[in-house]
């Protein structure tokens, strides 16, 4: 069980008390998909928040032991896949915890909203949707909501437990869902846009599956790519420490910026979060430069 935490409650309330009817409509509806899902399993909401809360303790051990060593406690896919993707327990409690994080932690709610926001702008031009690293399915069911039956729809994980939550809470979706590594996937045609949610840090090589991504893209598409930076948690191995550093990759990757977002946890002032070494969430609209 995990023990009471009366102050962060506290914040919690606060928090969400200052969020507009959006945010209200919109975490009432994606959590009714996941209500729905978790019920079919036989248990309820509760077992989400009991996963967020374990998250949330984990993620503060990551950050002690990042701030004493100045690294991430995991440096090889081996590792990661031996503490976290080999173990079903302890992957089930991340990934339902990270599904609670999208509308609790401010950061990835605003990275969300600028998805939400700019995604129409791109909207009419997309004939096939890919998500890569779909997880907790928010991201893609905006996507159907906007794009509806004009577009296909297609998301790639390689994880299991991750392709089971994807397909829980989106099961009434038009989406074809592949159950493998991106490295090994070669569709007929290329996209017109893709989007990767905090991927590339869970991988020792972040540019190669950047380039795999620009591959995968129409001449004339555009991706929705997002990574945090001094951000540790158990599965992260990649340590990007500024912006600018993602900034490089995504250009030395073959990627043009066109549109991004960033913001520090807790929405810390700049000098403040640097000092603290607080996690930087990026995101960035891009295209093939």
């Amino acid at each position: 069980m995990n023990r009471p935490e009366p102050k962060y409650a506290l914040k919690l309330r606060r928090q969400i008390g200052r969020m507009d009817d959006l945010f209200h409509q919109r975490a009432e509806q994606f959590f009714a998909r996941y209500r729905k899902f978790i019920e079919s399993r036989g248990q309820g909401i509760e077992f989400g928040v009991h996963c967020y809360l374990k998250l949330r303790t984990a993620m503060l051990r990551e950050r002690i032991h990042f701030l004493r060593t100045g690294r991430y406690s995991s440096s090889s896919f081996a590792e990661v896949e031996q503490r976290v993707y080999s173990n079903p327990e302890t992957m089930q409690t991340h990934m339902h915890g990270l599904l609670f994080a999208q509308f609790l932690w401010v950061d990835q709610y605003r990275r969300f909203c600028f998805f939400c926001d700019e995604f129409p702008a791109y909207g009419p031009a997309v004939r096939r949707y890919l998500e890569v690293g779909g997880g907790h399915a928010l991201y893609i069911t905006e996507a159907v909501r906007q794009l509806g039956a004009q577009a296909g729809f297609d998301l790639l994980d390689i994880s299991a437990s991750s392709m089971e939550l994807a397909q829980g809470i989106a099961r009434d979706l038009p989406i074809r869902y592949h159950l493998m590594n991106i490295f090994d996937y070669a569709p007929e045609q290329q996209y017109d846009f893709i989007t990767m949610g905090e991927v590339i840090e869970h991988v020792e090589e972040p540019g190669e599956m950047l380039r795999k991504v620009r591959s995968l893209l129409s001449p004339s598409g555009r991706a929705y790519i997002t990574t945090p930076a001094n951000a540790p948690t158990i599965d992260h191995i990649y340590l990007f420490r500024a912006a600018g550093e993602i900034r490089a990759m995504l250009e030395d990757s073959g990627f043009a910026i066109e549109r991004e977002v960033l913001m520090y946890e807790d929405d810390l002032p700049e000098e403040r979060a640097r000092e603290l070494k607080a996690p930087l969430m990026y995101g960035a609209f891009v295209r093939a430069s």
